[in-house]
């Protein structure tokens, strides 16, 4: 058996779920420069989440489920991740993102499974307050090491797919590590590096993949 986990902002998504929320409150610009700090590394995961989902405190929890059920794919994930299917992987995905998204996209693309957060909502809006699977910068690779060992799937089968500094801790268990239009200090971890904004790109190199 096989493993193949993706991240899902940027990834599998084109864009980042909470700058799309942001635009509903005129606060894209704050939180696009958190969420660049963090990606890059500058500052804790937990930090930056924890910050941005307090700045919507408010937000109606309809728009929100309505925006994160519309939120754009990533040219060629459809194709990518059937394509990976037929080839004997078991394809997940990693969020530190929120369900009301991840879930809508796992149905759409065929995935097999998703791990992500949850807003927290009351009196049908947001309470500012999250918690979830993926909080923290370790997360990623906490829960592929628990997959790993319950399907008895090695490193060497599993392959990771990520953009930013929260997917280092997948990648230290991936025989296979893609940089996804990354961050340099993804890049610097990955052993194929794709650069093009389709998804498409990284089937021959991953399936067909030696380890030089």
């Amino acid at each position: 058996m096989k493993l193949a986990v993706f991240d899902f902002d940027s990834t599998l998504m084109d864009g980042e779920t909470l700058e799309f929320l942001a635009c509903e409150l005129n606060l894209q610009d704050e939180i696009a420069q958190i969420t660049k700090q963090a990606m890059s590394g500058q500052i804790d995961f937990f930090e930056s989440l924890t910050k941005r989902v307090a700045l919507l405190k408010g937000l109606e929890q309809s728009k929100v489920e309505k925006i994160c059920r519309e939120l754009p794919i990533m040219p060629g994930a459809r194709e990518t991740i059937s394509e990976f299917k037929k080839a004997g992987y078991k394809t997940v995905c990693f969020s530190g993102g929120f369900k009301s998204a991840t879930v809508p996209a796992k149905n759409l693309l065929g995935l097999d499974t998703e791990f992500s957060n949850i807003l927290h909502f009351k009196n049908g809006k947001m309470t500012g307050l999250v918690g979830g699977e993926m909080m923290f910068s370790s997360s990623k690779g906490e829960m592929l090491q628990k997959i790993q060992s319950l399907l008895d799937i090695t490193p060497q089968n599993t392959v990771a797919v990520g953009d930013g500094a929260n997917d280092l801790s997948m990648f230290q268990y991936a025989g296979i590590r893609v940089a996804f239009c990354a961050k340099d200090i993804l890049k610097k971890e990955a052993n194929i590096i794709i650069n093009d904004k389709n998804l498409t790109n990284l089937i021959e190199p991953v399936l067909t993949f030696k380890e030089k």
